[in-house]
């Protein structure tokens, strides 16, 4: 009897210990998880998320179909746990092209699930206690909780705005460093600073000029750079994509990230890759085959297939990589004039799928909420979703919890949908600046 009652009270006892770890601490807030919900349940257009909702082309599905059922039985098994070898020796090929350097797929490219994955390599494998990471701020969300949970401290950096002149709108390229600020963010703490151009969510493309700025830096301070690119190709106006890697001093020191989502339009395939030294990617290779260790096969031969044509079009009309800008380009177009239309200003982007307009002429629509803590962009958004159908993600979630207030008044759509999408969401517009006009 009293071996059956010890056994129902250990039964019944619960764990009074701490169970998480300290690294987790204060990070396990996320905005994504409360706006995808809200757009889920409220929204009748969703310009909040990153995704395309159009399909991705042609060739990359008819390449995936031919992997998932040809006769290539291996396509169904485990890979090379650090890159399928059709994929990274078409990622050696292609961006040795562009960085002009002759690649090893074996030592110079890691392909990882998504870019996400390839960031979290990155700080895991850079970043210990005592470390200083630069961030540019306003940055991809995940930055800064990946920089703690490695040990890091995030020290930010912003993108400030310039004043447009003669009443046009303001450009992406209007948002710029402070030479002198972001100087004085290097110590001997900075392990490292995260670049990510084009910028998400400003869609700002780093000229040659703040390049070459940010590259003497890190070579003065012997700093690594992290450079987050997965727009590469998404880029407007006849502007140029430089990847700071190729400028002088930075190969030795860069990690590029790049992502199939993004460049093919396919998001869910969770395809990455890191295009580095060996001196560095070798270190990542040690975390990649300490956690996710190998990525789907048959999707990284899809890719690599896609690479493969995309090589041999290079530059030339029918590439994909040439089209995709010049559509999305049309898209933004689109949006910019039917925001501009109805009284939201929109901050022209330079690349990417996002554009982030200013909300200040609709605060009598959505008062702020006295003594509240939550910026103001964000208590618009979650209103113009429940209440007018829109979704989209409020600025001040791309900033650090002490600057989320300096830029509340901005809201960031995606216009990487299908012209129906946009048009749906026009009209949203259009009748809710009607209600507003209407005595």
């Amino acid at each position: 009897i009293k071996a059956s009652n010890s056994l129902s009270v250990s039964l019944q006892a619960k764990m009074s210990r701490p169970v998480q770890a300290r690294r987790l601490e204060g990070i396990d807030k996320n905005i994504w998880v409360d706006f995808v919900k809200l757009a889920a349940t409220y929204s009748k257009v969703n310009l909040g998320q990153g995704f395309p909702d159009f399909p991705p082309p042609d060739f990359l599905k008819e390449a995936l179909v031919r992997a998932l059922s040809g006769e290539k039985d291996m396509l169904h098994q485990y890979t090379r746990a650090f890159g399928h070898p059709l994929l990274v020796k078409m990622l050696a090929q292609f961006f040795g092209k562009l960085l002009g350097r002759d690649l090893d797929p074996m030592t110079n490219v890691m392909v990882t699930v998504g870019a996400y994955q390839a960031l979290f390599c990155c700080f895991q494998a850079f970043v210990e206690e005592g470390d200083e990471v630069i961030i540019i701020e306003p940055f991809f969300d995940c930055y800064e909780p990946m920089v703690k949970m490695a040990g890091g401290t995030p020290v930010f950096v912003p993108l400030r705005p310039r004043p447009s002149k003669d009443g046009r709108l303001m450009s992406s390229a209007d948002w710029q460093l402070d030479p002198a600020e972001l100087a004085s963010k290097f110590s001997k703490r900075t392990k490292a600073i995260v670049l990510n151009s084009p910028n998400n969510p400003l869609g700002k493309v780093f000229s040659r000029g703040e390049l070459e700025l940010i590259a003497g830096l890190c070579v003065k301070h012997d700093v690594l750079c992290i450079s987050d690119e997965v727009y590469e190709w998404l880029v407007y106006d006849g502007k140029e994509h430089i990847r700071i890697a190729s400028l002088q001093g930075m190969w030795d020191r860069t990690v590029t990230i790049g992502s199939a989502g993004k460049t093919f339009s396919v998001t869910g395939w969770k395809v990455g890759w890191t295009v580095g030294p060996d001196r560095l990617l070798q270190h990542l290779c040690t975390v990649h085959q300490n956690s996710v260790y190998h990525c789907a096969t048959i999707a990284q031969e899809a890719v690599g297939q896609g690479f493969q044509r995309e090589l041999e079009l290079y530059g030339k009309p029918e590439s994909y990589f040439v089209q995709l800008p010049k559509e999305l380009q049309r898209k933004r177009d689109w949006l910019v004039q039917s925001l501009d239309a109805v009284g939201m200003k929109p901050i022209i982007p330079e690349g990417t799928y996002f554009l982030v307009a200013d909300i200040s002429e609709f605060k009598s629509d959505v008062p702020d909420v006295p003594d509240s803590s939550e910026p103001y962009d964000s208590i618009f958004a979650k209103w113009m979703v429940k209440n007018k159908g829109l979704a989209a993600i409020p600025l001040s979630a791309f900033y650090c919890e002490a600057h989320k207030n300096n830029y509340n008044h901005f809201i960031r759509f995606c216009f990487a949908k299908e012209e129906a999408t946009l048009k749906a969401a026009n009209d949203i517009l259009q009748k809710w600046k009607q209600e507003k006009t209407s005595p």
